[in-house]
This record gives C-alpha cells, sequence and structure tokens, in this order.
C-alpha cells in the first residue's frame, strides 16, 4: 500500500474533464509568447517578405505592380549616387566604430574611479545617447555655423584665418557628421565597457601590482583579454547601426549638401519617397541588408577564432 501511495504522489492522475499541469503551463508560457511571435510576424516578416517582392518589380504606390525582373538591382549597381552613398557608408562605418570604440573605452578606464561625484560625470557622458535627436542636431548645427558658431570662433583664435563651413561644405560635411554621431553614442557604450571592466576580479589587478606590473601592463596584459566579450559586442553593434543610421543625418544635413552625406539609409529613403520608386529602394534595402549580414558573420567567425 505504501508503494502504491509514493507512486501516485509522483505522478498524480489527470483530473477528469480537466488539464494536467503540463498542459496548464504550456499553455501559459504560449500566452507570453504569442504576441511576440504576432508582432514579429505583422510587422517584420511580411514587410521584409513585401520588399523581397517589390525587389523585382516597378512600383510607385499608386498604379499596379510590372514585373522587371532585375532591372532594379541593374539600376541601382550603376547609379553613380548609389555608389557613392556605398563608399561613404564605409567611410562613415569605419570612422564612426573604430574612434567610438576607443573614445569609450578610454571613458570607462577614465570614470572607472572611486572618486567623489564620478557618478555626476558618467550621467553628462551618457545623457547625449538619450537626447533628442532633433535638439542634437540642432545644438550641432549653431556649434558649426561658418561665421559665429563656436568650432570656427575657437579656430579663428587658433589663427585659422577660413575655417571650414561644415554642413554647408560638401567636402567637410560627412566629417562633421561623423563627429556629432561618435559624441552621441559613445556615452552608451562606454557604459557598456564600465559594466565589463567592474566585472574583471579585483584579486587578478591586485596580483598584478604585487608583481610589479605598472598600469599600462596591467591594462594590456589583464584587463584587455577579459573585455573581449564586450568588445567584439560593442563592435558589432555599432556597425549595425552605423550602416543603418538615418535620423541623425536627416536631422543634420538631410543628406546633402547635394549627396555629400547621402549615405545608403538616406538613398534608400530618396528613392521610396523622393523619387516614389519603391522598387530600386526594396533592391537598395537589400543590398544593406547582405553588407550587414555579410559583416556580422564575419565578425563572429572573427570573435570565435580569437575565444579558441
Amino acid at each position: 500500500m505504501a508503494v502504491k501511495e509514493k507512486a501516485g504522489r509522483e505522478a498524480p492522475p489527470a483530473p477528469k474533464g480537466g488539464m494536467t499541469l503540463r498542459r496548464r503551463r504550456t499553455l501559459v508560457g504560449l500566452s507570453f509568447i504569442t504576441p511576440n511571435f504576432v508582432g514579429f510576424f505583422v510587422l517584420n516578416l511580411i514587410p521584409i517578405l513585401f520588399a523581397l517582392l517589390l525587389c523585382f518589380n516597378k512600383w510607385d504606390g499608386y498604379n499596379p505592380m510590372e514585373f522587371v525582373g532585375l532591372d532594379n538591382f541593374k539600376y541601382i549597381f550603376t547609379h553613380k549616387v548609389f555608389q557613392q552613398a556605398v563608399v561613404k557608408t564605409v567611410i562613415f562605418t569605419v570612422f564612426s566604430v573604430v574612434i567610438t570604440m576607443l573614445l569609450s573605452l578610454g571613458l570607462a578606464v577614465l570614470i572607472n574611479q572611486k572618486l567623489k561625484g564620478i557618478g555626476i560625470f558618467r550621467t553628462a557622458i551618457f545623457f547625449p545617447y538619450v537626447a533628442s535627436v532633433v535638439a542634437v542636431a540642432a545644438v550641432w548645427q549653431m556649434l558649426f555655423q561658418k561665421d559665429m558658431g563656436l568650432i570656427n570662433e575657437i579656430l579663428r583664435a587658433l589663427g585659422v584665418a577660413d575655417p571650414p563651413g561644415w554642413f554647408a561644405s560638401t567636402k567637410w560635411a560627412l566629417p562633421a557628421v561623423i563627429v556629432v554621431n561618435i559624441w552621441k553614442n559613445m556615452g552608451y557604450y562606454m557604459i557598456i565597457y564600465l559594466a565589463a571592466l567592474q566585472d574583471i576580479p579585483t584579486s587578478l589587478v591586485e596580483a598584478g601590482m604585487i608583481d610589479g606590473a605598472n598600469a599600462w601592463q596591467r591594462f594590456w596584459r589583464i584587463k584587455w583579454p577579459l573585455l573581449r566579450n564586450a568588445t567584439f559586442f560593442v563592435a558589432m553593434m555599432l556597425t549595425i547601426n552605423s550602416f543603418k543610421s538615418f535620423d541623425l543625418i536627416y536631422a543634420l544635413t538631410e543628406g546633402g549638401p547635394g549627396t555629400a552625406t547621402t549615405l545608403l539609409s538616406q538613398y534608400i529613403y530618396n528613392q521610396s519617397f523622393v523619387s516614389w520608386d519603391y522598387g530600386r529602394a526594396s533592391a537598395a534595402a537589400m543590398v544593406l541588408f547582405a553588407i550587414v549580414a555579410v559583416i556580422t558573420l564575419f565578425q563572429f567567425r572573427l570573435e570565435k577564432k580569437f575565444s579558441d
């Protein structure tokens, strides 16, 4: 009798006319994840599939679609503005990623100190990331003004007789946009590096100090190898966000002057809502997706190689 009662406690029979505990738990779990799947299907999967369809059609949003095969891809690959947009996007991404990573890491090392009021500096550096893009653009447009901007006034005080026009110059607009992009984003990635630094066991650093390692040796030999995962995450997110950067550039220059700051995201926007050619815009979007996918896979392969 005792054996039967023990077995009964381990596997209670399902109540008549009801659901088992396992089934109830499954339904509860599905109720939590179903809205996410529905949202992904409606807001992501369907638009992606529709964009793939548009790649091979000509459509202005009003008239019926017209199948054109690979003509959209042929057009964008031979379009001079698209070629320039690819080059400028690569330049924008390389400088943004490298400089933002270096500044974020440097700031994280500097503020990873137990000093009075250090929280104020951390907040001040992080604030630009959460600030309104429109407000950031308005402030930097005033700072970069040719005649009365603070930056040019400083350059004149340093002896530069004819400072550049920055956002009004086809030569200096892209560097100015890169500067603003770095300034806005470095606070967020500084927090990531700061969290990784604070996760390093203090015993390892203290052991290095006992062995006579100076500050640079402790950083390069002890801390930097332990920051590999954080560095990989920062590099990957910065690369993806730089390739699809749109709002800040649009608020600053709208892709101008001319096409000086027209990146791939701006090119896609112009083809969609200026030229009203959704087919070419979708083709350009697929090219952008392919570039980002290839770079992301390369980063994963590189990270796996160094971690092995």
